[in-house]
């Protein structure tokens, strides 16, 4: 039911499209990757899931394979007479809607589908947009329980970095605090049309039943400052890349070492200094 590469280009050809630089376009060409995908996703059915950026659909068939209820949601205008056309016949309700501005908890709270359990978001990111887009659901969209994303390598690792990793950062830490966050799997660059310069990966998410710092007692502003404070110099210590933003007297009581650099911390860590701080 998934698209073939020959299929995709036929399509692309008969309607005069090519994929869009602009826009970050690298269609999945290959039935076996998006099964694959839909797979590592491990939706139920009659599960909700929304994929951001369909295209032309080759990852949306293989969701809607597995009995999941699919929301698709792109901003190609372009290309949206061609999804429809692939998949609402198999019952994916499409949406015209660019993720880097909608308001999807809303448009998930209209959409198809019990989600008394939550939604799962499954999407070939735009190498481009990917962080943004990821850090928007995990801030604005907690009905979204889960998430399994294709990033670019470095990418995906920055977004499932732990303290000390050689990737970890301040992107790390804004994950974390959210969610569980691991990569999952590679995806070679032959199965994309185009076929991108970059690796790919699947990094999966699980969402936290609270966030790992309260906002009760951290607020989500103050602690995301002082983590991008600590990361912006992140070669210095602590001591001297937070001076004036995070007193010294405040690492002794939250049990930091003032010699040691931002990527050592956890963002439980964190929120202990930042609390102290207060």
């Amino acid at each position: 039911m998934t698209l073939t590469r020959r299929e995709l280009a036929d399509l692309l050809e008969a309607h005069g499209l090519h994929p869009s630089r602009a826009l970050g376009q690298n269609f999945v060409a290959d039935p076996n990757t998006v099964r694959r995908i839909a797979r590592l996703a491990e939706l139920a059915p009659g599960e909700p899931v929304v994929e951001i950026g369909a295209g032309l659909g080759s990852l949306t068939l293989a969701l809607a394979e597995t009995g999941a209820v699919v929301t698709a949601v792109e901003m190609d205008r372009k290309l949206l007479p061609l999804l429809r056309a692939q998949v609402e016949s198999h019952g994916v309700h499409v949406v015209e809607a660019d993720a880097r501005t909608v308001d999807l908890e809303r448009l998930l709270a209209d959409a198809p589908g019990d989600a008394t359990g939550g939604w799962a978001l499954v999407a070939n990111l735009p190498y481009n947009v990917a962080v943004p887009i990821v850090m928007r659901v995990l801030d604005e969209t907690p009905r979204v329980r889960r998430l399994l994303v294709m990033v670019q390598r470095e990418v995906g690792e920055r977004l499932a970095a732990s303290a000390g990793d050689h990737a970890y950062g301040a992107v790390s830490v804004k994950v974390a605090y959210h969610a569980s966050a691991r990569v999952v799997g590679r995806v070679p660059a032959t199965v994309f049309v185009p076929r991108p310069r970059v690796e790919s990966v699947l990094v999966g998410m699980e969402r936290r039943p609270a966030p790992a710092v309260d906002p009760a007692v951290v607020s989500p502003d103050r602690l995301f400052a002082v983590v991008r404070a600590g990361f912006a110099q992140r070669r210095k210590m602590l001591r001297r890349s937070l001076a004036g933003v995070v007193p010294l007297e405040s690492f002794e009581p939250a049990g930091i070492d003032p010699q040691a650099r931002a990527e050592d911390l956890s963002v439980e860590d964190w929120g202990r200094l930042v609390a102290c701080s207060e």
